[in-house]
């Protein structure tokens, strides 16, 4: 189970401000208790990978979790799904993408690159709450590979 104990970090890829408090809001009235980064783009995530995940005893044993969108400036979701996957350190680590991008194409794009999970955001507050909502539930019960550190 995911919880505060488990040492496993809900890091959030979200550039619409609106959309990351109500994600964050949501994921903490179902349950989830464990600290939530967020990155209002792809480059800023993609800093704190490279600079927080390259220190070997902060993150000895620690888990991560990606909620990804795909729509972003600077580095969007694709590139960023791409660089991770490719990285040595972080290619384990899950990434749940989770935005208002349906096009088949994407969809296919993102599971070709790796992604864990591919998730539309419904375009209705109340539908988007419930899902949300849902997906609480869901990081309540999931288990995470541990990212080693970095050799050298």
């Amino acid at each position: 189970m995911i919880t505060a104990h488990t040492n496993v970090t809900i890091l959030i890829a979200e550039d619409d401000e609106g959309h990351a408090e109500l994600i964050m809001e949501q994921l903490r009235s179902a349950g989830v208790s464990n600290e939530i980064i967020r990155f209002q783009d792809g480059q800023e995530l993609w800093d704190y990978l490279m600079a927080e995940g390259r220190r070997t005893s902060p993150y000895d044993g620690h888990g991560f979790l990606l909620l990804l969108d795909i729509v972003m400036p600077r580095l969007d979701g694709l590139e960023i799904l791409r660089r991770i996957k490719t990285d040595k350190q972080w290619h384990n680590l899950p990434i749940i993408m989770l935005t208002t991008t349906d096009d088949p194409r994407e969809i296919e794009s993102c599971y070709t690159l790796g992604c864990n999970c591919y998730i539309t955001k419904p375009m209705e507050y109340e539908r988007f709450t419930e899902m949300l909502k849902r997906l609480g539930l869901f990081l309540m019960v999931v288990q995470t590979p541990k990212i080693p550190p970095q050799d050298g």
